[in-house]
């Protein structure tokens, strides 16, 4: 899988934006708020459809203007595969892959896959439950195309019951029929979610201990029912609880229950590293799980993804810079942001495009 090139039209700071790329790495450089970030964001919403950065798609257009695109081209299974997207609400976005009009997300969501580190990914552990949750489901997303619409399906049910509860006036049997889709939509993600960590987990302890051989990692879904139920028992079970906390959720006015309010746990020899772990600690772990990230999708869909690191390296001390170079394959494409090119050394610069970016423009 290789990206060819990337068009972009008021999107972010860029008017007008057109970049070839020619090798497996490009490092584009530049000052800060010149639009690096914003590039890499783009590049990721062509795999995911969705940003960490962003509540709203509408944050992605230029201000004062109505609309934005991204386009592409990528090259997979060495044939050429073009890509469009177009955000103009409150209209919902139009998706096209090879000029023709995508209904549904996941027809769109299986051409280009890709592993996006950040330097604000090393809080995972420090965030809220939110950024994790987001981490998770951008991650599956990258595997399981479908997941997004089941993603976009659960929501739009929370919302509607969240809307009902909000009523002065409550139907028992609407509430009822409300919890049966809440509970369904919800066991497919909780379902989905723990598979996905069982395997991840596996990857990401091998990656960890490469790093730190006296320290063992492991996940934990947080969920307050059993894990090792099957999706069905999943949707029961989510259902029996929903309907325990119908008085609850009718006085507080909202859903308390479900894949929006779970959590990931991560433990280092045991020990709940969200409390207790130091900063080279947490950024071992992260290095990490973006790493087995990058694998897990390589092995789950044959597909080789492209890595995207923003600004991550400054971050990084020299022994993490140097596993993280080092475990960057040569058949992985590569972009990379970055104030300047003081952290790469001349070995790895030798085989790097290196453009610098200036108020959302490329400087020769």
């Amino acid at each position: 899988m290789f990206l060819k090139d990337i068009k972009l039209k008021n999107f972010r700071n860029y008017s007008s934006f057109e970049y070839e790329f020619k090798k497996k790495k490009t490092l584009f450089v530049g000052k800060n708020a010149q639009g690096k970030t914003n590039l890499l964001e783009a590049v990721y919403y062509l795999s995911s459809l969705s940003s960490n950065r962003i509540k709203k798609d509408s944050e992605l257009i230029k201000f004062g203007e109505e609309a934005c695109s991204i386009s592409a081209e990528v090259l997979k299974n060495d044939i050429d595969v073009s890509l469009d997207i177009l955000i103009n609400p409150p209209k919902n976005k139009v998706l096209k892959v090879n000029s023709l009009k995508k209904n549904k997300s996941q027809e769109f969501l299986r051409v280009l896959r890709a592993v996006y580190f950040s330097s604000t990914d090393l809080m995972l552990l420090r965030g809220e439950p939110s950024f994790r949750r987001k981490w998770l489901d951008l991650a599956i997303c990258q595997i399981y195309p479908a997941y997004y619409d089941k993603l976009a399906k659960y929501n739009k049910i929370r919302l509607q019951k969240s809307n009902f509860l909000s009523q002065y006036s409550l139907n028992s049997e609407l509430l009822d029929t409300l919890n049966i889709q809440m509970s369904n939509a919800a066991a497919n993600i909780i379902f989905l979610r723990i598979k996905f960590l069982a395997e991840l987990e596996k990857i990401a302890k091998k990656m960890h201990s490469s790093v730190s051989s006296s320290e063992e990692l492991s996940f934990e879904y947080e969920f307050e029912l059993p894990l090792d139920l099957s999706l069905k028992e999943f949707s029961e079970k989510i259902y029996e609880k929903l309907s325990m906390l119908t008085d609850d959720e009718i006085r507080r006015q909202q859903c308390l229950f479900g894949p929006h309010r779970d959590d990931v746990a991560f433990y280092i020899n045991g020990i709940d590293a969200k409390k207790y772990a130091s900063q080279g600690q947490q950024r071992t772990l992260v290095l990490a799980l973006k790493l087995a990230e990058l694998e897990i999708i390589k092995e789950k869909t044959d597909q080789t993804p492209l890595l995207l690191l923003d600004d991550v390296l400054a971050e990084l001390d020299d022994l993490r810079q140097n596993y993280l170079l080092k475990s960057i394959s040569d058949d992985v494409q590569t972009i990379i942001t970055s104030v300047d090119t003081l952290a790469f050394d001349k070995e790895f610069l030798s085989n790097v495009d290196v453009v610098k970016i200036s108020n959302g423009s490329i400087i020769e």
